[in-house]
């Protein structure tokens, strides 16, 4: 059952050249969630401590092990435990190969705005996608990522309270939205977004576009890219960074999407485009 406490309304005054007004505002709810994994039957390590809006906490968990490269696929999850009053999610892994558990061992500390900080080394940066994203022949008509962009709009409820909370939607090529997660951060809505689909057991998301609320940075494309997703577009600007990751893996990236435009970074074979934009 979701947590009713994603928003929260406070007394504010509103000021302008023509005064002040006191009203009631609602805030998007930002707590802190400790992600918690147990190999084995082995001791239980506080893995990450991540900021983020009360919901879907284990789909955030699965999501964040998944794309920090700690498990691959749903099977490893024996067991799960979800302690709403203390924050906290403890997943059980079952007994893997030394490969993963050095990255348990890490620590991490994530915040809203920047993702996962304090990264042990530069190679740590890049986590290496088991899906290949060159050969997912996946199509979208230029046109509809129009279409896109305001559906997400119409689907962003607590958005539309607050003004505070970023999203990421993930639809068909037809424009058929198969999910939406929102988030205080825009690294946890996509790993929320992830973590459900690794726990239905649709990855990878190939034939699918990523629709992005807000820009586009490397931790994002790099998530994407994890899960094997072919086409990402999002509203704001992408970083050189990401546009140079989602070259690199065989990603279309497109930014600034608007109601009557959109900027073609790279991958511009997937997007139909009968007229020019």
């Amino acid at each position: 059952m979701e947590p009713e406490n994603k928003t929260i309304g406070v007394k504010v005054k509103k000021v302008s050249s023509s005064g002040g007004i006191e009203f009631q505002d609602m805030l998007a709810v930002e707590e802190p969630l400790e992600i918690q994994v147990q190999l084995g039957k082995g001791k239980i390590n506080s893995t990450a401590v991540t900021m983020r809006t009360p919901g879907n906490d284990l789909e955030l968990a699965v999501g964040f092990l998944f794309t920090e490269g700690v498990i691959k696929m749903g099977q490893q999850i024996v067991h799960h435990q979800i302690d709403e009053s203390n924050n906290r999610v403890m997943i059980s892994l079952a007994e893997g190969d030394e490969s993963y558990v050095k990255t348990v061992e890490r620590n991490f500390y994530t915040t809203s705005s920047c993702g996962v900080c304090g990264k042990s080394s530069i190679d740590a940066i890049k986590i290496t996608s088991s899906f290949l994203i060159h050969n997912d022949h996946a199509h979208v008509d230029g046109a509809a990522l129009h279409v896109f962009e305001k559906e997400l709009s119409k689907q962003q409820a607590i958005f539309s309270k607050t003004g505070g909370l970023h999203a990421s939607a993930l639809f068909d090529p037809n424009g058929n939205i198969k999910i939406i997660r929102e988030d205080v951060g825009r690294h946890n809505a996509l790993d929320k977004l992830i973590g459900a689909s690794l726990l239905k057991n649709t990855l990878p998301l190939s034939n699918t576009v990523l629709l992005l609320s807000g820009r586009a940075s490397f931790e994002l494309i790099q998530k994407a890219a994890m899960a094997g997703i072919p086409i990402v577009a999002a509203v704001g600007a992408p970083s050189s960074l990401a546009v140079g990751l989602a070259k690199e893996v065989g990603m279309t990236l497109i930014g600034f999407l608007r109601a009557d435009r959109f900027n073609i970074y790279c991958g511009a074979e997937r997007v139909n485009l009968p007229t020019l934009v």
